[in-house]
C-alpha cells in the first residue's frame, strides 16, 4: 500500500518539439533509457511520431518524439510530417520546445509560432555541454524568457545524460493525476516490425551520410518470429535508379555494412538472433505520392 502522504501518480502525454537536428531523437532515447528513435548527423532522420514511455515510481511519462516541422512543404512527405507536429501538439498534456543551447534562428522561431498557449511548455535547452564559455547560458536564457512564457527553462545534454532527472521532475509535476496508461514495463507502442524498418534506414543514412538523399525508405516484406529467432526481408526503396549502385556499393559492400549493422542492433533490441535480407528497389517520386507516402506507413 503506498503511504497516504505519498505524491499521487500522474501520467501524460508530452510532445517533444523543435526544428529539425536540435536532438529530439537523441532526448527520447535517453530520457526512457532505450534506443526507439533513430538518429544521425543528417536533419529531418525522424518521419514519424514515435512514442517513447517511462514509468516509475511516480509517473508515467509518454513522449511523444516528432519530425522536425518542414518550412518548405516540397512533396506530400513533408507536409503529413508536419500534420504529424500539429497533431501531437493539439494532443499532449506537456510540451517540449528543445532548441540548441545559445543558438535561436529563423527556423526555431517558426516552430515557436506553432506552440499551444494553453498547456504548460518547458524550455529544453540542448547540447549544453558543447558550449564553452558557460556564462552565455544566462543571456541566452533571458533573452528567450523576454520573448516567450514558458513554466520551466531547463538546460540539458541528452547526449551526456545531464541535467535529465530536474528535467523529468519539471515534466512530473506539470501531468495530470492519474492512473498508468500503458503497462509499466512498456517503452513503446511502436510494433517490431516497425523498429526493424527504422534501424535499417537509420544505417542507410549513417552508412552513407551526404551520398545518398533525402528519398530514401525502407519497406519490410516478410517479419516472423520463430521463438527467439527473428526473420525479416526488407527492401529499401531508393527515390531514384542512381542511388541503387550507391546503396548497393562496390561488389556489394555498402549494403552488406547495412545489413550487418542493422542485425546486430535488432538482436540486441530482440534479446535474439536476427536473419535479415535487404535488396534495393526504385520507386520513383515516391515522396510526392500520397499513396506511396500511405503504403510505406506515413500518415
Amino acid at each position: 500500500m503506498p503511504s497516504p502522504d505519498a505524491a499521487p501518480f500522474r501520467a501524460g502525454y508530452i510532445a517533444i518539439v523543435g526544428r529539425p537536428n536540435v536532438g529530439k531523437s537523441t532526448l527520447l532515447n535517453h530520457l526512457i533509457g532505450e534506443k526507439i528513435s533513430i538518429t544521425s548527423r543528417k536533419a529531418q532522420t525522424t518521419r514519424h511520431r514515435i512514442v517513447g514511455i517511462r514509468t516509475d515510481e511516480g509517473a508515467q511519462y509518454i513522449f511523444v518524439d516528432t519530425p522536425g516541422f518542414q518550412l518548405h512543404h516540397r512533396n506530400v512527405l513533408n507536409r503529413v510530417m508536419n500534420q504529424s507536429v500539429t497533431q501531437a501538439l493539439a494532443d499532449v498534456d506537456v510540451v517540449l520546445f528543445v532548441v540548441e543551447a545559445c543558438r535561436f534562428d529563423d527556423k526555431d522561431a517558426q516552430v515557436a509560432k506553432l506552440l499551444p498557449q494553453d498547456r504548460p511548455l518547458i524550455l529544453v535547452m540542448n547540447k549544453i555541454d558543447q558550449v564553452e564559455d558557460k556564462r552565455r547560458l544566462l543571456p541566452f536564457i533571458q533573452q528567450l524568457s523576454a520573448r516567450f512564457s514558458f513554466s520551466a527553462i531547463v538546460p540539458v545534454s541528452a547526449e551526456k545524460e545531464q541535467q535529465l532527472p530536474e528535467l523529468l521532475e519539471e515534466i512530473r509535476q506539470k501531468l495530470p493525476e492519474g492512473a498508468p496508461l500503458f503497462e509499466e514495463d512498456a517503452i513503446t507502442d511502436r510494433s517490431a516490425r516497425f523498429l526493424a524498418a527504422e534501424i535499417v534506414r537509420e544505417k542507410v543514412f549513417r552508412l552513407l551520410g551526404e551520398e545518398v538523399p533525402y528519398g530514401i525508405a525502407v519497406e519490410i516484406e516478410q517479419f516472423t518470429v520463430e521463438g527467439k529467432m527473428h526473420r525479416i526481408q526488407a527492401a529499401i526503396i531508393a527515390d531514384k535508379p542512381g542511388q541503387k549502385a550507391i546503396i548497393i556499393g562496390q561488389r556489394g559492400e555498402k549494403i552488406k555494412r547495412i545489413g550487418s549493422d542493422a542485425r546486430k542492433e535488432m538482436e540486441r533490441l530482440f534479446d535474439g538472433k536476427v536473419y535479415l535480407e535487404l535488396w534495393v528497389k526504385v520507386r520513383s517520386g515516391w515522396a510526392d505520392s500520397a499513396r506511396a507516402v500511405k503504403s510505406l506507413g506515413y500518415e
